[in-house]
């Protein structure tokens, strides 16, 4: 049951920027906001006590709430993709003042005798995936105050997946080739 609670989550957070463009198109976004901010709160129960993604998940709620109260219900809405972007542009790029990265964390998952090579591949790869998210955040930023509501969901509900899947493809493409040359 837990894991189907969590693919539910996951199916939500994804088709998010459609939810709220469906949501504005018939319902004011005072009505939209607590629905949106309790399947928020749901997907902070949903992750374990230890998973990094809750301190990015828990800024983000915090982010939209004193957004949609400071200044307007629709732009708080429409600032999820910025305040994820962010969270997790803070959590790698500080990462990479700490003894390992975050990706050298995740790589010593696999790997627990990660060599020298790796490590600073890692980093390496945490500064590009900091620069992403501060390059997406901005652009979904811009897409939430300048533009309609069909460009912000275009862009954070295409475009944005697209970029990301892009970055995680060449990536990992990458990491073939440096891992064949070792």
């Amino acid at each position: 049951m837990k894991t189907f609670f969590r693919i539910i989550i996951i199916l939500l957070s994804v088709c998010y920027p459609f939810i709220v463009y469906w949501g504005l198109q018939h319902y004011d976004a005072g009505l939209l906001l607590p629905v949106i901010l309790c399947l928020l709160g749901a997907k902070l129960l949903a992750g374990g006590s230890q998973r990094p993604e809750r301190y990015v998940i828990a800024f983000t709620l915090v982010g939209i709430v004193v957004i949609a109260l400071a200044w307007e219900k629709q732009i708080g809405l429409k600032f999820y993709p910025v305040m994820m972007n962010l969270g997790f542009f803070t959590l790698f790029f500080s990462s990479l003042w700490s003894t390992q990265s975050i990706v050298e964390r995740l790589a010593r998952l696999k790997e627990p005798d990660l060599p020298a090579e790796g490590v600073a591949y890692t980093r390496k790869v945490t500064a590009v995936w900091s620069a992403f998210f501060l390059f997406n955040g901005t652009l979904a930023a811009i897409t939430a105050l300048w533009t309609s509501d069909e460009v912000w969901m275009l862009y954070n509900g295409f475009i944005a997946y697209l970029l990301i899947g892009t970055l995680a493809g060449a990536e990992w493409l990458i990491r073939q080739g440096v891992r064949r040359g070792r």
